[in-house]
């Protein structure tokens, strides 16, 4: 038991006795526990396999390579839409987890087999995604957008292709991208203000 997860979970408002057991649950699959990015983590030969963490409406364990997992019981889900390879399974309170607990042994058992396996994700590059054909008429035709587009990150990038491809209708993602080619040429991304 790490010294600084102790502090972090004394501090929990909300969640200590589900994250208390499913820190229980984690050591004794012989991981190791660590306080990365103020959250509770647990390693294996220093490589992260999972985490812990209270959120507002449920816990959650988190695999950081969970997309590999089998997941044969339909526990994890994506933490974000776009989460390309990390899983959780959501907990809203002890009995569940309790009653969880040799499922979730046997996934943080196959985490380890993954991580020991040298297993590795490949996510999608920017290139591999497609440029909505509004967007791509903008690039063609303001080659400073073009620029101020291609000099941001590849996950802002991915963030704008996202968010103009989810449209179902033309109007709406032009709509979209008219409104954030202002937000492009300032260098930030979607999030950013």
């Amino acid at each position: 038991m790490n010294p600084k997860v102790d502090a972090f979970l004394n501090r929990a408002e909300k969640w200590r006795p589900e994250l208390d057991l499913l820190r229980s649950i984690i050591l004794d699959c012989g991981l190791t526990e660590e306080l990365k990015w103020n959250v509770p983590i647990y390693t294996s030969n220093k490589k992260n396999v999972a985490g812990i963490n209270g959120l507002k409406e449920y816990c959650a364990l988190a695999f950081f390579k969970g997309v590999l997992l089998k997941d044969e019981h339909h526990i994890l889900s994506r933490p974000g839409q776009h989460t390309q390879a990390a899983r959780w399974a959501k907990f809203t309170s002890v009995e569940q987890i309790a009653q969880m607990e040799p499922v979730l042994k046997a996934y943080i058992a196959e985490a380890i087999a993954i991580e020991k396996a040298g297993l590795k994700i490949q996510p999608k590059k920017t290139e591999d995604f497609r440029v909505p054909e509004e967007f791509q008429s903008r690039l063609d035709v303001i080659p400073v957008l073009k620029e101020a587009f291609d000099a941001l990150t590849p996950g802002r990038q991915r963030g704008y292709l996202f968010y103009f491809s989810q449209p179902k209708q033309s109007q709406t993602r032009i709509a979209r991208i008219e409104k954030l080619i202002p937000k492009i040429l300032a260098g930030k991304g979607l999030n950013d203000h």
